[in-house]
């Protein structure tokens, strides 16, 4: 296969117009091109769109990175031999985002361990990849953000970040027992973000078992009863998965003497 060669110019040009990465398949559509006589649109076209696939891969994997999702936690990076019980129908619906589009909430219960963190961020993931804003914290994080914004007069900011986003994802939710202060913050999410935004939580206990946790019990009630009028409920079982994500050697890989 002749390799074609690249000239000056054409590089000044694709750099002055910010397509340098281009420059990377250039050759190789070149050469494609000739072999199928593609018309100069075609390849025009096909040049293109390696560069769009490019950028749109890289602004999902900065929607990714700011919205503190771990890159570990990926769809195609699930392992489907793990010995956990979920509905494939329901987890089939919520891969296709529908539930996002119609700002639906969903809570994804289970044991400790089962995978819930993972399906969730998985789910983030698929979001950015389509163009969504997300963002990722544990339940105890974003209280005692808030909690600490209060102190210097950031609140306000803080709290639209958390309402502004088109996925919030809530880790392990309903875990402790929360103050005065926590249980109004996250009464305010949960209806400010009603119809007007999704939430995934994760809990190892159910939406029944959330009222326990919160100070203020009519509060508790509202936000509660809001949250699981429109959410999915996904409920896993099974075997923990954390084991599954332990590292270890590589075949052939030896430990330090």
């Amino acid at each position: 296969m002749t390799t074609d060669v690249i000239s000056p110019d054409l590089k000044a040009a694709l750099k002055r117009l910010k397509l340098s990465p281009v420059l990377d398949t250039l050759p190789e559509r070149l050469a494609v091109a000739r072999q199928q006589k593609m018309a100069h649109q075609d390849l025009l076209l096909l040049v293109l769109a390696d560069e769009i696939s490019r950028r749109d891969g890289r602004a999902a994997t900065v929607r990714a990175e700011r919205g503190h999702l771990d890159p570990e936690m990926q769809l195609e990076r699930w392992d489907e031999t793990a010995k956990v019980a979920y509905d494939k129908a329901l987890w089939n619906e919520l891969v296709s985002l529908r539930f996002l589009d119609a700002n639906a909430h969903v809570a994804i219960v289970g044991p400790v361990g089962v995978g819930k963190t993972f399906l969730a961020h998985a789910l983030g993931h698929v979001a950015c990849r389509r163009g969504r804003a997300v963002l990722a914290l544990r339940a105890d994080q974003m209280l005692k953000m808030l909690k600490h914004a209060r102190l210097d007069n950031s609140y306000e900011q803080e709290l639209r970040k958390l309402l502004a986003v088109d996925l919030l994802i809530v880790d392990d939710f309903g875990l402790d027992a929360m103050d005065p202060t926590e249980s109004r913050d996250a009464y305010e999410i949960l209806t400010e973000r009603h119809r007007a935004g999704s939430i995934i939580v994760t809990s190892n206990r159910g939406p029944d078992e959330w009222l326990a946790t919160f100070a203020d019990p009519v509060r508790a009630q509202s936000a509660i009863d809001r949250f699981t009028s429109n959410a999915y409920d996904l409920v896993i079982d099974g075997e923990s998965y954390r084991k599954r994500l332990k590292p270890r050697l590589k075949p052939g890989q030896k430990g330090a003497a």
